[in-house]
């Protein structure tokens, strides 16, 4: 059995044992290579001479001899040791047997081919709401992301998206080889808590080898493996439970902010710079590092939902309630738990006796629950504007592009804007949505005779933003409460 074509003449397995046991649920596994010194050349013939090498002598060398494993179908496998010591030949030992006699279903991340010229929503998923899950679950959850291809993600966000691609597979095993090996240490440490939190979630096993020890606590391994030359190795075995956090929460705290932060991190949020005049505001930082920030202002006067769990005049509306208006942590580190942690630790600092927040993303990550919050209800869009969207689609607009201004400029250009016009007047015309929302006018209350004179005067860039408007007026959002406790 050979390992490469150009290695053919000197070297090569002389032993390969792999063997499944069913009764006791362990691999034994039997690995000796060979090696012979190649066909003769001068140079070759003068360091034979040198160090009184045969020229017909051959070594071997024992990588596992008689090792067995007992890995589980859920249990988290940690291997490292030093390049060249066996770790990425025992994976792949490992990888055979799983599929060969347990006949169960393997994804190897390097067997991924990311569809490079589609955005990341229209990749994954069966439906946008399996796609919005998926993403957010391993920490794409940027409104902006999900409309960037593959080619255009940093390393770190191209290994996220991998693993939601091994989600999605429903395979069994999830295979890594050189685990996390191109991305920097803190990057690392947060792709392997969430790589524990998501198999263990999905009640499925991973195989990570590195050369890296360091991500030992957030990858918190059921089984660990570490191999050094020759054959020694050391294998332990651990209870297989979640790692409680990834170590880097522990080095962040929170502590008052400006709008200055929010401002240096306004980038990542969907909506924009524009920031509601703010009550208070808070960061979560990592020595002097901006990882987060929050933003809580002056409550609007109406909003739905409030009347299920709150009444009173417009005086004590300001007096008692706070809203939470931006919750923004920057991408490098979503997904561990940080959206719950700023907001879990600064509720009781917003001194009212109540917070409020009407969110978007709630649904897909329930870091508000989490911290929490109360699910009060959920808004469901306009049927009116549900059909408005659909019909904006039928023309070629595909709706969970509709955030992205240039795409809608272009759009506009390719189907004419009479055809898109026409759809939203008669939203407007069956007021579905508030006119004031889409279109600034001279009236507080625009009427449909006014919206409709206003709206047909616009430039493709100001129509191209009340498509961006009415995508997110159709959103599903979700409003929450939280209520100090009585002391």
């Amino acid at each position: 059995m050979t390992i490469e074509q150009s290695y053919r003449e000197i070297f090569y397995i002389r032993k390969l044992k792999r063997r499944f046991d069913k009764r006791t649920g362990k691999f034994m596994i039997d690995i000796t290579y060979e090696t012979a010194v190649p066909n003769p050349t001068n140079r070759i013939i003068n360091v034979a001479e040198a160090f009184g090498l045969g020229l017909d002598q051959k070594e071997k060398f024992t990588v596992y001899e008689n090792v067995e494993l007992k890995i589980s179908p859920t249990d988290i496998a940690y291997i490292t040791g030093d390049s060249g010591s066996g770790k990425s030949t025992l994976l792949k030992a490992l990888e055979a047997d799983i599929r060969q006699d347990l006949s169960l279903k393997c994804i190897n991340i390097n067997d991924i081919q990311p569809e490079p010229n589609k955005p990341l929503i229209e990749t994954v998923g069966k439906n946008l709401e399996e796609a919005l899950e998926l993403l957010s679950r391993v920490g794409l959850n940027d409104a902006f992301l999900f409309l960037r291809t593959y080619e255009q993600l940093s390393d770190g966000q191209k290994y996220r998206y991998k693993i939601a691609k091994m989600v999605e597979s429903q395979a069994q095993f999830w295979i890594m080889d050189e685990f996390a090996a191109t991305l920097d240490r803190d990057t690392a440490k947060i792709v392997a808590f969430n790589l524990q939190k998501l198999a263990r979630q999905n009640g499925k096993a991973v195989l990570a080898a590195t050369t890296h020890t360091d991500l030992f606590e957030d990858l918190n391994p059921s089984v660990h493996i570490h191999k050094r030359f020759g054959k020694e190795i050391t294998i332990n075995y651990y209870p297989n439970q979640p790692a409680k956090e990834c170590s880097l929460v522990k080095e962040m705290h929170v502590e008052k902010g400006a709008p200055a932060d929010y401002k240096a991190l306004s980038i990542f949020h969907y909506r924009s710079s524009c920031l509601p005049p703010p009550r208070k505001i808070f960061t979560l930082k990592r020595g002097n590092e901006l990882c987060g920030v929050i933003v809580y202002s002056y409550p609007p006067l109406t909003v739905f939902g409030r009347s299920k769990v709150w009444k009173g005049n417009h005086k004590q509306l300001q007096k008692e309630i706070s809203t939470i208006t931006r919750v923004v942590i920057h991408p490098k580190y979503r997904t561990i738990g940080l959206g719950a942690k700023i907001v879990r630790e600064t509720l009781p600092l917003a001194e009212t006796p109540y917070v409020e927040t009407l969110a978007v993303m709630a649904k897909y990550n329930p870091f508000f629950e989490k911290a929490g919050m109360q699910k009060i209800t959920e808004s469901k869009p306009n049927p009116h504007l549900k059909k408005a969207i659909e019909k904006l689609d039928a023309l070629g607009l595909t709706p969970n592009m509709l955030q992205n201004q240039k795409y809608n400029v272009e759009k506009i250009r390719e189907v004419g804007k009479e055809k898109i016009l026409k759809i939203i007047i008669e939203l407007s015309k069956k007021g579905a949505v508030p006119r004031k929302r889409l279109l600034s006018t001279k009236h507080a209350y625009p009427s449909h005779t006014e919206f409709k004179k206003k709206i047909k005067t616009l430039e493709e860039e100001d129509l191209a933003l009340i498509l961006k408007k009415l995508c997110f007026l159709a959103q599903t959002k979700i409003y929450l409460f939280w209520q100090r406790e009585q002391s």
